[in-house]
């Protein structure tokens, strides 16, 4: 009889959790997934990226058709009109034709899907849902959840003051909705209830919107923002949020200090980040102890401080996305399996799905200069002819170099398909390229990525088209 009921199981079905569960069993060991949900594919597929992503393309086709962009294309569709209860239905159907593609996943790779929330009882031994399970080696993907906004409370069933999750359930466009948190999910929510029709405020406490992101970027983001009708209130702190019938009456002040104000609306979404779920994952059991911040610490390889605790995604430190975590899937089940299982974080790229839609690896300007001389090249979308084509000219392609040996150290980007350009930015700098690599490379004309090679051009002051 074996020693243990799995050789790897993993808590937490998300990104992280099912990659590494099925990359596990792919290499031959024996492998269950604990999952809470009903379904798989945690907060991304679930009520996160998918969904997010489905609202994103809908209402882009329709401020493009109510909107007389597809009337100046020579296509007339007569009056427009918004069913919002069909848009919602077919993100619906996107999110369970994927969350059964991972269950059919499972089924393939010989994955056991453990049913119940996961909890610790001592070393190597799991609760999963009122039964014990065993494992040689266990590994902690449970991602994250909202971080709560001291004196805000959601309540995502009255559709008021909501968070992500309820913000993808509205039932009805609001005439005004106020946004707390300039970062990337409450511009990309913000911006599907915007194009839909309501009236949308963005609160963030710092000086500009997008955090952590280039200083170019974050300054041409709020142009661009601003301009698609954006009301940006930097600088400003939500003290407090009150609902009295259908409507929340927000309390702000400035971030430095000064006097109040107040500003009625018809919902409020709280968006200021996430937070790792740890609590109640039973870790006091396995001596197991978390950061200031509430993540598990892990080595390179993913190793916790506990022999055979292994964890990787939102859970640990680095940022917060879904493609980092898959990675991480991938290369702990190698690293438990006996391979070698390697994330390089210094190139994890980041995508905001506005329109234009903003990415970026790497380095920004101001990091890279912290570390020594760089030289920056910039190409606008407006010389790019498909952009321009296409009537999507907002935006620029950014690449940061090093001064002496030429190495990419970052690139940047605003344009329509900016997630879909940075895969090649990206795989440069895994590659260790130049911007002279990259400048040298052959592009298909006409499209968007031009501009990453006239930027790359553009580092050594020669691009072609301006």
């Amino acid at each position: 009889m074996a020693e243990f009921d799995y050789d790897v199981l993993v808590i937490g079905a998300g990104p992280g959790g099912y990659v590494a569960a099925i990359r596990a069993a792919q290499l031959g060991l024996r492998t269950a997934c604990a999952e809470g949900r009903e379904t798989l594919g945690g907060t991304c597929l679930n009520v996160g990226c998918i969904p997010s992503k489905a609202l994103l393309h809908a209402s882009e086709l329709f401020e493009a058709a109510e909107g007389g962009a597809l009337a100046r294309l020579g296509i007339k569709t007569g009056k427009v009109a918004l069913d919002l209860p069909q848009m919602m239905a077919d993100k619906a159907e996107a999110v369970k034709g994927l969350t059964g593609g991972i269950e059919f996943l499972f089924k393939k790779n010989k994955v056991d899907w453990l049913k119940g929330l996961a909890k610790f009882t001592g070393p190597n031994t799991v609760d999963v849902g009122g039964k014990a399970v065993t494992a040689k080696d266990i590994v902690i993907a449970t991602g994250s959840s909202v971080t709560p906004l001291p004196g805000v409370e959601v309540d995502n069933d009255k559709g008021i003051v909501i968070d992500s999750t309820g913000a993808l359930a509205i039932d009805k466009v609001p005439g005004h909705m106020v946004v707390i948190g300039g970062g990337v999910i409450g511009l990309e929510l913000g911006s599907v209830w915007r194009r839909l029709g309501a009236k949308v405020t963005v609160v963030e406490f710092l000086d500009q919107i997008l955090p952590g992101m280039d200083g170019d970027v974050r300054k041409e983001a709020a142009k661009l923002f601003k301009k698609q009708g954006f009301d940006i209130r930097t600088s400003t702190k939500v003290t407090g949020v009150t609902v009295k019938g259908k409507q929340a009456t927000l309390t702000m002040e400035p971030a430095a200090g000064g006097d109040a104000e107040t500003l009625t609306t018809d919902a409020v979404l709280v968006s200021i980040g996430r937070r790792p779920n740890t609590e109640g994952l039973g870790l006091d059991a396995i001596d197991l102890a978390t950061n200031e911040r509430g993540q598990v610490e892990t080595d390179e390889e993913f190793r916790t401080s506990v022999a055979g605790v292994w964890a990787i995604g939102d859970v640990i430190p680095g940022p917060m996305l879904a493609h980092k975590a898959e990675d991480e899937g991938i290369a702990v089940a190698e690293n438990i399996a006996g391979e070698t299982g390697i994330v390089n974080h210094a190139v994890i790229p980041s995508v905001v799905y506005t329109m234009p839609e903003i990415a970026a690896v790497g380095l920004t300007e101001e990091e890279a200069k912290e570390r020594g001389e760089v030289k920056v090249g910039k190409f606008p979308m407006m010389a790019n002819s498909r952009a321009k084509t296409n009537h999507e000219t907002d935006g620029f392609v950014k690449v940061v170099a090093d001064a002496k040996t030429d190495r990419v150290l970052g690139v940047h980007i605003i344009a329509s398909v900016a997630g879909t350009m940075i895969a090649q930015a990206a795989q440069a700098m895994e590659f260790g390229a130049t911007s002279e690599d990259i400048a040298y490379t052959c592009h298909a004309h006409p499209t968007h990525s031009e501009a990453v090679k006239e930027a790359a051009m553009a580092v050594t002051g020669k691009p072609i088209h301006i």
